[in-house]
């Protein structure tokens, strides 16, 4: 076949032999280059859509401990779609009569404390004790794309390979903190699901451990040797919350550091107030490198879940924490549709303009602003 040799279209149109580069026709045939051959359409396989599920199936086959029908589950009631939304909570309250059997930890730690290392060496060491362990490991979200890391399976590698354990890496939608509804009734689905331990890793950002505190059971901080002043690298609000401190990396080198670090923080800890009535927080060292350690702080955990359940503690935390649930839902909502009214924002800018050039006091632009909200 001849070929047609021309010059490139940003060759100049009078330029002379300065110009070397040449284009030679392409050859006609199909995408493999074999002339001759005309092109065909080769048609895409039929991909088959997943059907959806019944509330029904949802509910028997979390009960059932079907991994993949309770990821289809979670994932249901975690969807910001409309259309989930009252099939998730129909699915909740049939499931809820199976909930609230585990014990809920939450762990948070200063950075490079080594929370998913630790939280491995942990999850292991209970499922080689019988338990059935869930991590809720909550990711942050951009604030710009929405997007989230969602790296914990890969950080947790052998715990994430163990089928008596269920790791949950769940995007925080922004949220201060990264937990919100989703990551509570996640806790709800996981625990009809028969896993008896939840463990939830905060993103550690300093005021999302409030949020954390406010539903789990029992709380601990993971702390580090050796990183500078000790006392100064923790705020004072986030050790007032613990109900164990835990200094990890306790080994080679380090130990001695550590076991003198646990001493500071134990001198610490006798001027706080208790984190749970009748409860007295202490530090205590471990390396989840070498899992020295993590069995003394199981016991800890068991020692107290024992101990406040018996003095009713455990209870009433537990119903406090479900009427928190409740009413931080309704201002959630009332926060929402105030800045989604179309009247206040008709007036927001002019009333934010008064404010900031002191033509109006905050009060009178809040009653404004309220008012036009409620429609006076």
């Amino acid at each position: 076949m001849t070929k047609k040799h021309h010059k490139p279209d940003w060759v100049p149109e009078n330029a002379g032999k300065e110009f070397t580069t040449s284009v030679m026709d392409g050859v006609e045939g199909g995408h493999d280059g074999i002339p001759g051959q005309a092109s065909v359409a080769v048609p895409r396989p039929h991909t088959p859509r997943r059907r959806r599920l019944t509330v029904d199936e949802y509910v028997a086959g979390v009960l059932a401990g079907d991994r993949n029908v309770l990821g289809q589950a979670i994932t249901l009631v975690e969807s910001n779609a409309h259309s989930h939304f009252e099939m998730g909570q129909n699915v909740l309250r049939q499931l809820l009569p199976h909930t609230g059997k585990s014990i809920r930890v939450g762990i948070t730690g200063v950075p490079g404390a080594g929370k998913s290392t630790f939280i491995e060496a942990l999850g292991l060491h209970l499922c080689e004790q019988g338990h059935k362990v869930a991590v809720l490991a909550v990711d942050p979200s951009s604030t710009v794309t929405r997007g989230s890391i969602l790296g914990d399976k890969t950080r947790m590698e052998l715990l994430s390979r163990d089928l008596r354990a269920f790791i949950r890496p769940s995007p925080s939608s922004g949220t201060l903190g990264g937990v919100t509804r989703k990551s509570r009734e996640t806790i709800l689905v996981c625990e009809a699901a028969g896993f008896d331990v939840i463990l939830v890793e905060t993103v550690g950002v300093g005021q999302s451990e409030t949020t954390v505190r406010s539903m789990v059971d029992f709380f601990l901080l993971l702390m580090i040797a050796g990183a500078g002043d000790e006392l100064q690298g923790i705020k004072k609000g986030i050790m007032e919350l613990a109900d164990a401190l835990l200094v990890n990396k306790a080994d080679g080198d380090n130990k001695i550091k550590a076991n003198a670090a646990r001493a500071d923080y134990n001198r610490a800890l006798h001027y706080l107030a208790p984190a749970t009535e009748g409860w007295y927080t202490k530090a205590y060292t471990c390396s989840a490198l070498t899992g020295e350690g993590i069995d003394a702080i199981w016991k800890v955990i068991s020692e107290f879940r024992q101990q406040v359940t018996e003095s009713g503690a455990f209870d009433k935390r537990r119903q406090r924490q479900t009427l928190d649930w409740v009413y931080s839902m309704v201002e959630e909502h009332l926060r929402a549709s105030f800045f989604n009214h179309a009247g206040v924002g008709g007036i927001r800018a002019e009333v934010e303009d008064g404010v900031l050039k002191g033509h109006l006091p905050p009060t009178v632009a809040a009653q404004k602003l309220i008012r036009k909200f409620e429609g006076h």
